[in-house]
C-alpha cells in the first residue's frame, strides 16, 4: 500500500509568503525553505518583520483570498488521487491553507498552526511535531504503508529521502546539483507518471 506524500507551496500553489511581499511591497519577506533551511530562524525573521510593519493574519489571507493553484494543479492532484491515497504535508499553517484547499477540491493536508494575538498579531507559531514531514513519512511507514514523497525545498529533503521513491519537483538548480540522485521534474505529467510507474511495481 502506497501513499503519496506532497509539499504545497511551489507545487501545488504558488508561494504564499512571495505574494504577500510582492502585495505589501517588503521584498525581505520573499524569503522562502528554498532559501533559508532552518525553519525556525526563518519564521522568527518573518513574524519580526510583520511587527516592525504593523501587519498580522487579517492582511496574509486578503493575499491569499486572491491566489490560485498552481495551472494544471488540481487537474493533477484530482488524477493523482485515483491512482494512490494521496496527503499534503506542509510546513504552512491551517489559517493560510483553508482557502487554498478548497480551490484544490479539498485534499487531506498536515499542517502547523499560527498563535495569534486577539488583535489579530501573529505572535508565534506552534509546529505539528518535529521535522514534521519526516516525522510523518516514517509514522505512516510504521503502519505498514510505502511512501512515495515530492517536494521542492531544503524541507522536503526529508521525506524523500526517507521514501521508497522521491522526486524533486520545480527545484532550485542548487537542490538539483546537491542531490542528483533525485529525480527532477518540471511538469505535472512528468511526475504523474513517474508516480504511476512505481505504484505499478508495488
Amino acid at each position: 500500500m502506497i501513499i503519496t506524500c506532497l509539499d504545497l507551496e511551489g507545487v501545488l500553489v504558488p508561494e504564499i509568503w512571495i505574494a504577500f511581499a510582492d502585495a505589501v511591497g517588503i521584498p525581505e519577506l520573499r524569503r522562502t525553505t528554498r532559501d533559508e533551511p532552518d525553519y525556525d530562524k526563518l519564521m522568527n525573521f518573518r513574524i519580526g518583520i510583520l511587527k516592525e510593519h504593523g501587519l498580522g493574519l487579517k492582511e496574509i489571507q486578503e493575499t491569499i483570498k486572491k491566489i490560485d493553484p498552481l495551472p494544471g494543479a488540481k487537474e493533477f492532484l484530482d488524477e493523482l488521487r485515483t491512482v494512490c491515497q494521496t496527503i499534503i504535508i506542509s510546513d504552512t499553517f491551517s489559517q493560510f491553507a483553508a482557502p487554498l484547499m478548497a480551490k484544490l477540491g479539498q485534499p487531506t493536508i498536515f499542517c502547523n498552526s499560527l498563535e495569534v494575538s486577539s488583535s489579530g498579531e501573529i505572535t508565534g507559531y506552534k509546529m505539528r511535531c518535529e521535522k514534521s514531514k519526516l516525522t510523518t513519512v516514517k509514522a505512516l511507514q510504521s503502519i505498514g504503508y510505502d511512501t512515495i514523497a515530492s517536494g521542492d525545498s531544503f524541507n522536503d529533503l526529508g521525506m524523500i529521502q526517507a521514501s521508497k521513491a522521491g522526486f524533486l519537483f520545480r527545484t532550485t538548480d542548487q537542490i538539483k546539483k546537491d542531490y542528483p540522485q533525485y529525480p527532477a521534474f518540471t511538469e505535472y505529467s512528468e511526475l504523474l507518471a513517474a508516480i504511476k510507474k512505481v505504484v505499478a511495481e508495488d
